[in-house]
């Protein structure tokens, strides 16, 4: 019996296809968060490398009123809805490594309906990477572990960012000083080579705060490096 040649022979194309995840990411910001997924599915180092991969910003144009946690919550529960009907229509499993994934990004700030909405993203199993006071606060860890309360105040974290000795230069090498909204925009020159600092103190903070029920409590808090790892198979950037 003659051999099958690999270009002619279905099952062995199926074997040898790239795996492929879908992760869609529901972002709280309108700027920041997406410009972060941006850098991380652009620059980060993967753990499997031979396998896909396939990110996108599900909410980019959502009015604010639909980017509060528990909203942005209820519109991540209706695509997983969707993307999950789909991958059991595919043959796949949840316990596949492809199976896909809805991921929440949310704030503290000031928002009254935090318990609310990781109660539902609990609920309906999608994934969340919280901050507290917020995501700014991810982002100053790059530079510095911080432990103190903010208050549940963002100018607070965000300002403590503006201040690290060289973030102003990340947006031009003659730049002193940067605008609030000049700041929401996420530089590489912020992050890279920064991760595994940044990770460390993050999950110092979530030690803090283990086993306390309340998500308003937790100041200072951020697990964003979840969402690098678990989400989009990243160790390092």
């Amino acid at each position: 019996m003659a051999r099958d040649k690999g270009r002619d022979n279905p099952a062995r194309e199926k074997r040898q296809r790239k795996l492929r995840r879908e992760v869609y990411v529901f972002t709280e910001g309108a700027v920041t968060e997406p410009g972060f997924v941006t850098f991380v599915t652009e620059n980060g180092e993967r753990r499997t490398p031979d396998r896909e991969i396939v990110c996108k910003v599900e909410n980019r144009s959502a009015p604010t009123k639909r980017r509060k946690p528990l909203p942005l919550v209820e519109d991540a529960v209706a695509k997983w809805q969707e993307v999950r009907r789909v991958a059991k229509q595919a043959g796949i499993k949840p316990r596949d490594w492809n199976w896909p994934q809805v991921w929440c990004l949310f704030d503290r700030d000031q928002h009254e309906d935090i318990p609310a909405a990781f109660a539902k993203a609990r609920r309906e199993e999608l994934h969340v990477a919280y901050s507290h006071p917020c995501f700014e606060l991810w982002r100053l860890l790059h530079y510095q572990n911080y432990t103190s309360t903010f208050g549940g105040v963002c100018d607070s974290a965000a300002n403590r960012l503006k201040q690290q000795p060289g973030f102003a230069q990340t947006y031009g090498p003659t730049v002193r000083s940067v605008s609030a909204e000049q700041a929401k925009h996420v530089m590489s020159g912020q992050l890279s080579g920064r991760y595994k600092t940044a990770r460390r103190y993050a999950e110092g903070l979530v030690d803090q705060h283990t086993g306390r029920a309340d998500q308003n409590s937790w100041d200072p808090y951020t697990d964003v490096w979840r969402f690098v790892e678990d989400g989009l198979d990243v160790s390092d950037y």
